[in-house]
């Protein structure tokens, strides 16, 4: 399903997503070494039924992807967890490359984004040219994003970015069309062809998620049947925001309110 939101709609949204990128900086500043994973997962619970929202995690079974009720509010990835990284019991480390990926619906229309960061003081080069790489794809995704153009247009802009900057890029997993519901089509791959796929028109919101894996572009299923790890054990980053096609480009959602 393609779903194309009213103006009222779209407003309401934008709200939806400043609570999630809200309660994604919250964590972000509570996380340090010695911080259980488990315990963001409850922080992350706690705000999201304080703001009156419902997660999209907790009782979300996917056609043929996970194994159950994924049963948690956010997904935490350290380190080679890249995707979909199911809380446990597990306590940071200083250094520890953190990716938080957090979707949520209030008021009947949903958002999503995720960030990546190093916790602690322990800043290796390698993880933060990871993360400036997809927060690069992730601007060069939006600033491609504008009615008439086509998914395959972002595709390739956020491809080239990871490409350019010397990441493989795997497409088993990618953005896609959000609104009522978190996951719809279009399905939004992190490279691609331009000018192939859907036409962009105002109202469409897409999550935009670039990912890269540092010398591989090889998956491997966790055996909580969720969390996606790199093959190698290599490091990993994961970036998403939330956007909103209008009449002028794309309307970044995902943006905290405290935001000036």
């Amino acid at each position: 399903m393609i779903e194309i939101l009213t103006a009222a709609r779209v407003a309401e949204a934008a709200g939806t997503g400043a609570l999630v990128a809200d309660i994604l900086q919250t964590l972000r500043q509570r996380c340090a070494p010695g911080t259980n994973l488990l315990d963001i997962d409850r922080w992350a619970g706690r705000m999201i039924r304080e703001a009156g929202a419902r997660s999209c995690y907790v009782d979300y079974v996917p056609s043929g992807f996970g194994r159950g009720p994924f049963g948690h509010y956010i997904c935490t990835g350290v380190n080679d967890a890249v995707l979909h990284g199911r809380p446990r019991d597990q306590r940071l480390a200083d250094g520890d490359l953190l990716s938080l990926d957090l979707a949520v619906v209030r008021n009947g229309v949903a958002a999503d984004a995720a960030i990546s960061f190093v916790v602690g003081d322990a800043v290796d080069a390698e993880s933060a040219a990871l993360i400036a790489a997809t927060e690069r794809a992730l601007a060069a995704g939006i600033a491609a994003a504008r009615p008439g153009a086509r998914i395959g247009d972002l595709s390739h802009a956020i491809g080239t970015a990871l490409t350019e900057a010397g990441y493989a890029v795997n497409n088993e997993f990618g953005g896609h069309g959000i609104g009522s519901t978190m996951h719809q089509d279009p399905h939004v791959p992190n490279s691609g062809r331009p000018g192939r796929g859907y036409t962009l028109r105002p109202g469409l919101m897409l999550a935009l998620e670039p990912w890269v894996m540092a010398d591989t572009d090889e998956l491997v299923t966790d055996a909580d049947g969720w969390t996606l790890r790199s093959a190698t054990g290599c490091r990993t980053a994961h970036t998403e925001h939330t956007i909103a096609i209008t009449e002028e480009g794309a309307e970044v959602l995902t943006t905290p309110s405290t935001a000036s």
